[in-house]
């Protein structure tokens, strides 16, 4: 297997490399960092709905869609990648995607390890310390092959990742930066960047080479050939025009970001006849977290949704249902044109 351990490259280069290795079906691994900060978004999203475009625009950030799924992220030199092309018939490459990712996952853990960070693996795609996420992965077929990707986070720009993303209000964007923040972590936030500084980007590469090789056997140094230079020269128009970038994905009513694997924060609405309702919460794990509910509507006594939502703080969202049902017939509410069924929409997962 070739091993393209590159360093510093171009942003857009970070993205082309993978691609146009699993199109030319050559097995690899490929750690890469960019050199200036940008947007990624995931395959079957919206880059409308989901990132803020004009931000992005006026601070000369660039956005990206790659052909792997998942979330629009910030990505900046902070963060070291590593790029795993496989052919889909390598048998080293278990068929259930779960397994894939147990499997191909603990080389990464393993150099947290050896760095002092006890993360371990959350099924299905995380790396977690404690409750907090610490490395954002991924896997795709691209071409004949399958593309595992993923980083080590040294550092990270909350305040910039809640900035690039669409978000509906500023009290919204503060709910976000704090969940992120709360629950993502980094190597200089467990570790102190003081004790970060000891080892170079070179020295965790390095030590990513070596976990990956006991894997996967002994892998080639190599260098961008010709070949590879002409592939990613032939694929960046297409996958750097406008048509590709703007193709329409998947759209939510209102916003959600994820956080981690099981935990995502939401922003909700629904026009009912009584007037439009909001919903933010966090959904950690199946239950409800924070949540706030607002709207234009009119409600007797006025602290009657204060106290829903309150009710509502640390349930499971598979039975809110029988929970807003009860609600409205134990308490003496008046919400003229809105009924329980529209609060469930705001919930409706």
């Amino acid at each position: 297997m070739k091993l393209y351990n590159l360093g510093k490259i171009p942003w857009e280069e970070s993205q082309l490399i993978y691609h146009s290795l699993a199109l030319m079906g050559r097995e690899s691994l490929c750690l890469v960092s960019p050199s200036s900060p940008y947007v990624c978004i995931g395959f079957h999203q919206d880059v409308e709905q989901e990132v803020d475009l004009n931000f992005c625009q006026t601070h000369n950030i660039p956005v990206f869609r790659r052909e792997v799924g998942g979330g629009a992220v910030f990505l900046d030199g902070n963060q070291l990648f590593f790029q795993l092309i496989l052919k889909r018939d390598n048998p080293i490459a278990p068929k259930r995607i779960d397994a894939f990712y147990k499997k191909f996952l603990k080389p990464v853990i393993d150099v947290h390890h050896r760095i002092g960070i006890r993360a371990t693996y959350k099924p299905v795609n995380d790396i977690v310390v404690d409750s907090r996420k610490i490395s954002g992965t991924g896997a795709a077929e691209i071409g004949d092959c399958i593309v595992f990707v993923g980083n080590l986070i040294l550092d990270f720009d909350y305040q910039t990742m809640s900035k690039v993303l669409k978000i509906p209000d500023e009290k919204f964007r503060d709910k976000v930066r704090k969940t992120i923040e709360e629950n993502l972590s980094t190597i200089s936030r467990e570790l102190g960047r003081d004790v970060v500084s000891h080892w170079s980007d070179a020295d965790l590469n390095q030590m990513m080479v070596e976990e990956f090789e006991r894997l996967l056997g002994p892998m080639t140094p190599s260098e961008r050939d010709a070949a590879l230079n002409r592939k990613m020269q032939d694929l960046a128009p297409e996958m750097m025009k406008d048509d590709w970038l703007y193709m329409r994905g998947k759209r939510v009513g209102g916003w959600v970001v994820k956080v981690r694997s099981g935990l995502e924060v939401f922003h909700r609405l629904h026009k009912a006849p009584g007037g439009l309702i909001r919903a933010d919460y966090a959904l950690e794990d199946g239950c409800l977290k924070d949540v706030s509910l607002s709207g234009d509507f009119f409600c007797f006594p006025r602290d009657a949704v204060d106290r829903l939502a309150n009710m509502v703080e640390n349930y499971p969202v598979a039975d809110i249902s029988n929970a807003i049902a009860d609600f409205y017939q134990s308490e003496e509410i008046d919400i003229p044109g809105i009924t329980p069924d529209d609060w469930l929409q705001l919930f409706n997962i």
